[in-house]
């Protein structure tokens, strides 16, 4: 069974960095591609980043380029989205996600939330001062 266990969040003052961890388990985590997304209150799930499963390829939406990094350790099976340069705009629940069948993040639309099946549990990031 297909699992993603997030952690890290919390709160941080604006320009500030976070980074958070999403877990997996019931699959190598070398056979499909992670993305993270994020919701904030009374908006709808954005897409902010993917990396792929076979040569670790990157994107980023463009809310979030440059200051946010998307990595891989595949031994740990856990995927790392670090956030720097937060600003208060970024405060959101972020999800972890999979789409299960596909191990290339140009396999699905990286950003459309409806094209992941296995998501993690969410976790709050908080940007205030």
């Amino acid at each position: 069974q297909l699992q993603l266990v997030q952690s890290g969040g919390g709160s941080v003052q604006p320009g500030g960095s976070l980074r958070l961890a999403c877990a997996v388990s019931g699959f190598a985590l070398d056979h499909y591609a992670i993305g993270w997304f994020r919701q904030a209150p009374g908006k709808e799930r954005e897409g902010v980043s993917c990396i792929s499963s076979n040569d670790g390829s990157t994107v980023y939406a463009e809310s979030i380029k440059g200051r946010f990094t998307v990595s891989r350790d595949n031994a740990k099976k856990t995927v790392y989205l670090q956030m720097n340069s937060l600003k208060p705009e970024d405060t959101a629940v972020y999800h972890c996600a999979t789409p299960g069948a596909y191990y290339h993040c140009s396999h699905v639309d990286p950003y459309d939330p409806d094209e992941y099946d296995y998501w993690g549990q969410g976790t709050q990031v908080t940007v205030s001062s």
